[in-house]
C-alpha cells in the first residue's frame, strides 16, 4: 500500500483522500470524509473482503463512488463477484502506476478498465460456459424480452463493445446526463449494477 500512495503521489491527476486496512475501516471512513469519485480495491482484507466491500459501496453509493479491483488475484470466481458487486474495472497489482492512472481516468469517464489477462480470462470464461446454470433457456431471452426500449438497445450495443458514456452520447446526438439516465433504466430492467455485468448479459444470451 505505501509503495502504491508513493507511486500515485507523482502524478498530479490524482489525489489520494485517504486509505483503509479493510472494508470495515473503508465504510467508516466514508461516512467521515469526503467522498472520492473512485475507490482502488483490494480484494483479499480482514474483517470485510474488498467483494463484500464493494457490494456495500455500490448499495450505499451507486453511480457516485467508483470501484476498481487493485489485486493480485484473478481466480475465476473473484472475478465474476466483483462484477456482480458493482467493480468498474479489474488490474492486477504487477500494472505501471501510469497504467493505473489511465485506468482510473477511463473509469471516471463510463469506461470498464480491465488488465489484458483479465479481459482474456472473461471471453474464455464466456466462450467456454455461456449458460448461466440456474437459467438453461438463456438462448431464447432477448432484450425484449426485459421490457428495453429500441433505443436501450442502441445504448446497450455500445457498452458492450465497450464505448465510454461520453462516447455513445457524442453517436447518439444527446447529452451525457440523458445517456446516464437511460443507462440506469437499462441496469434497473436486467436487474444488473454495473457495465460489467451488462457486457457479461449480453454476451451469454447472445444478444
Amino acid at each position: 500500500t505505501d509503495s502504491l500512495l508513493l507511486n500515485l503521489s507523482l502524478y498530479e491527476e490524482v489525489e489520494v483522500i485517504f486509505n483503509a486496512i479493510d472494508g470495515k475501516e473503508l465504510l467508516e471512513k466514508l461516512a467521515k470524509n469526503e467522498i472520492p469519485q473512485l475507490i482502488l480495491m483490494d480484494i483479499e482484507m480482514p474483517h470485510m473482503d474488498g467483494i463484500k466491500a464493494t457490494f456495500e459501496v455500490n448499495k450505499l453509493y451507486g453511480a457516485e463512488i467508483k470501484v476498481i479491483m487493485l489485486t493480485a488475484f484473478d481466480q475465476d470466481e473473484k472475478v465474476f463477484d466483483a462484477i456482480k458487486a458493482g467493480a468498474s474495472g479489474y488490474l492486477l497489482k504487477d500494472e505501471q502506476p501510469i497504467t493505473i492512472v489511465k485506468s482510473i481516468q477511463e473509469a471516471l469517464n463510463g469506461g470498464s478498465p480491465m488488465s489484458p489477462s483479465i479481459a482474456t480470462k472473461i471471453l474464455q470464461m464466456l466462450r467456454t460456459n455461456t449458460a448461466p446454470k440456474n437459467e438453461p433457456d438463456f438462448e431464447s431471452k432477448t432484450p425484449a424480452d426485459f421490457n428495453l426500449t429500441k433505443r436501450e438497445i442502441e445504448i446497450l450495443n455500445h457498452i458492450a463493445k465497450g464505448s465510454a458514456y461520453k462516447q455513445i452520447a457524442d453517436l447518439l446526438f444527446v447529452s451525457d446526463k440523458t445517456i446516464k439516465k437511460h443507462i440506469e433504466n437499462i441496469y434497473s430492467k436486467l436487474q444488473i449494477n454495473s457495465k460489467f455485468e451488462a457486457i457479461t448479459l449480453a454476451m451469454k444470451y447472445k444478444w
